[in-house]
């Protein structure tokens, strides 16, 4: 399942990012993995919380963080959430890229949670994009 957290830069969307890893943390059975770009969370988020940087496997496409994604849940079955802070500061602002990501997200992924981060209002994303915020 994903989930999307959308607003304009310094609207709080890391915030409540956060505040739902530390959330899943206590509560959840499964491993939890953050994805981030220049480790700016290492210290906000638990350490059983694994955190891992874009930036040291040269991220800067939504096939190559498909595929990142794709490795990182088949080296372990254990994953029950995900969380991205940041994918259009990863990836690029072509939100058509972006819903063609998530789709095939969707795909693969039934019993992981995935939340994302998005800096953009939700009325100026598309409604392919839009259809994930919950």
């Amino acid at each position: 399942m994903i989930k999307l957290i959308t607003g304009k830069k310094g609207s709080g969307k890391t915030k409540v990012l956060v505040d739902l890893i530390k959330d899943a943390a206590k509560s959840t059975q499964g491993n939890i993995v953050c994805i981030e770009k220049s480790m700016q969370l290492t210290y906000d988020i638990p350490h059983s919380v694994r955190l891992v940087d874009v930036d040291c496997y040269n991220i800067d496409s939504y096939d190559k963080f498909y595929g990142f994604l794709m490795g990182t849940l088949a080296a372990n079955y254990d994953i029950s959430e995900i969380f991205v802070d940041g994918i259009l500061k990863m990836c690029g602002r072509n939100y058509e890229d972006l819903a063609n990501l998530f789709g095939a997200i969707e795909k693969v992924t039934n019993d992981v949670e995935i939340v994302f981060t998005v800096s953009e209002d939700k009325e100026n994303l598309p409604e392919s994009v839009t259809k994930y915020i919950k």
